[in-house]
């Protein structure tokens, strides 16, 4: 029986911890290895690392910077950021990286999963959906670009491919939502959890630990990521680094244990 997750995202520009709000005016928070050591002492179920910066500088992934992280790192890692071949993302693997999150590079050619799923298993590919709701239409649609640039792919539908060509997981993200702290976008998760049977971790707008709570309560067995939730402390947005208790997680993720 696999159980829900609670998961750190990190996000990284020019090797620091930032924070940004619907993917605009990142804000410098402190040092990623500093945040690795904290979630190793509170021992986070998994931890993500994205670097936002790498794709749309058009650089190959920091390898030294993720070696780092991946020696510091006691829970599974799952790194993301100009990743663009199977080359790329197996030498990411092979630094200590369970899990390497394609994006833009998926979108333009959705064949790189399987090559890469071939190759290191369908368990070490996820891709990262970045979704905005068309507030004219009332459906929700791909942006790459940092959010700049609407692909007008279906999420749904494009996740359903993926999954025939053997990604491991979905993460879906949203991008209205980033940074909010109120709240899942619970529709977008609902809708996410009828189209695929994969594995699948909800990102954007956890604010408290019953927001994860009602999204694994509606979705069942998922990935709760959140970034600014786990860095930020009370209303202030104070910069402190905290992760629930064995006892708090327990209460959220135990509710709800099936079969993915």
């Amino acid at each position: 029986m696999l159980r829900s997750r609670i998961i750190p995202c990190l996000l990284v520009k020019n090797r620091g911890l930032v924070k940004t709000i619907n993917f605009q005016n990142p804000k410098y928070v402190g040092d990623p290895i500093n945040a690795v050591k904290i979630f190793n002492e509170k021992e986070a179920d998994e931890l993500m690392v994205l670097d936002i910066d790498a794709t749309p500088d058009k650089r190959e992934p920091d390898y030294r910077m993720i070696e780092d992280l991946a020696a510091e790192c006691r829970m599974p890692l799952c790194y993301g950021g100009g990743v663009r071949t199977a080359e790329q993302a197996l030498k990411i693997i092979s630094l200590g990286v369970e899990k390497v999150a394609l994006s833009t590079a998926v979108l333009e050619d959705p064949s790189l999963v399987t090559r890469i799923a071939k190759s290191a298993g369908s368990q070490s590919v996820a891709v990262v959906l970045d979704v905005k709701e068309s507030s004219a239409e009332g459906k929700y649609e791909i942006w790459r670009s940092r959010g700049q640039k609407n692909t007008q792919k279906c999420p749904f539908e494009f996740a359903r491919q993926l999954e025939k060509l053997g990604v491991g997981e979905i993460i879906m993200n949203s991008i209205e939502r980033d940074g909010l702290m109120k709240g899942y976008d619970l529709s977008l998760a609902v809708k996410i959890r009828e189209a695929v049977s994969l594995p699948l971790t909800m990102l954007g707008g956890a604010g408290s630990l019953r927001d994860m709570e009602q999204l694994i309560a509606i979705c069942g067995t998922l990935g709760a990521a959140a970034g600014s939730f786990f860095v930020f402390k009370g209303v202030y947005r104070a910069v402190l680094i905290h992760y629930p208790s064995k006892e708090e997680k327990d209460a959220i993720t135990g509710k709800t244990r099936r079969l993915l």
